[in-house]
């Protein structure tokens, strides 16, 4: 190790400043420019910063990015740290929206024990440096994140079955983040996700007293040979129950 600081003070700060970096880029991006092209720079920019800061920081760390190609030596590791330089990054090329995210993680030994996802748009970082209270419940309907772009064919069953609200946007960490913002109160994903989309947004959530599980209401494992995560539930403590019964009625 030759940084100094916490590995969640680290994760934090490369979150932030991974974040920074794609500012810049959309900042600097033709107005006019080629929508592709932004994203492939957003994720080329963030990828490139973040390998080579944890190069630099843990350089004994394994690491899992969604932009990298995967080492399988992280099988053996007993730290890995697992990212996704820019997620949402087709909010990220629709100027100005602010709904995508940079996500950093840390697995040690069979578990998440640090992250940060920062939404740079946004101007906020919430990490397992200092978790933020939970907002107070909200007074109405169950508010259901849900996607903006590709809302799956059974989300209608779903909030049915929960007489819920939806509430738009785009990038997974920014819809388990809203849960902590209070923005909604329950985040389900059946669509198929890999382990860089939820480790970061999970690691935060659980830290701060969030629900988190698979859709079948079992742990989620990270670190995996195949890498595919396909489903996630984060949700207020008190709603787990209700939520998870009401996924089970749908028969994913």
């Amino acid at each position: 190790m030759t940084d100094a600081r916490t590995d969640a003070q680290l994760a934090a700060d490369l979150a932030r400043e991974a974040g920074e970096i794609l500012l810049t880029i959309r900042a600097d991006f033709p107005q006019d420019g080629d929508p592709k092209e932004l994203k492939s720079a957003g994720d080329l920019g963030s990828h490139d910063f973040l390998m080579a800061a944890l190069a630099q920081a843990r350089p004994d760390d394994a690491v899992l990015s969604e932009e990298g190609a995967d080492d399988k030596a992280r099988l053996q590791a007993e730290r890995v740290w697992i990212v996704d330089p820019l997620d949402g990054t087709r909010e990220f090329s629709e100027r100005p929206r602010d709904d995508w995210a940079v996500h950093v993680a840390l697995w040690e030994k069979g578990k998440l024990t640090e992250g940060a996802v920062a939404m740079p748009a946004r101007g906020v970082v919430h990490s397992t440096v200092a978790p933020p209270p939970l907002p107070d419940p909200h007074d109405g309907p169950l508010r259901l994140a849900v996607s903006r772009s590709r809302p799956p064919v059974w989300l209608p069953n779903l909030v049915g079955a929960l007489t819920a609200e939806m509430v738009p946007m785009g990038s997974a960490g920014v819809k388990a983040m809203s849960v902590l913002d209070g923005a909604s109160d329950a985040y389900v994903h059946a669509g198929g996700q890999y382990e860089w989309d939820s480790a970061a947004p999970v690691a935060v959530a659980a830290a701060a007293g969030l629900h988190t599980s698979r859709v079948d209401g079992s742990s989620l494992v990270y670190n995996q040979d195949n890498v595919l995560l396909p489903d996630l539930i984060v949700c207020r403590p008190e709603l787990a129950e209700r939520v998870l019964a009401a996924v089970a009625e749908l028969k994913f």
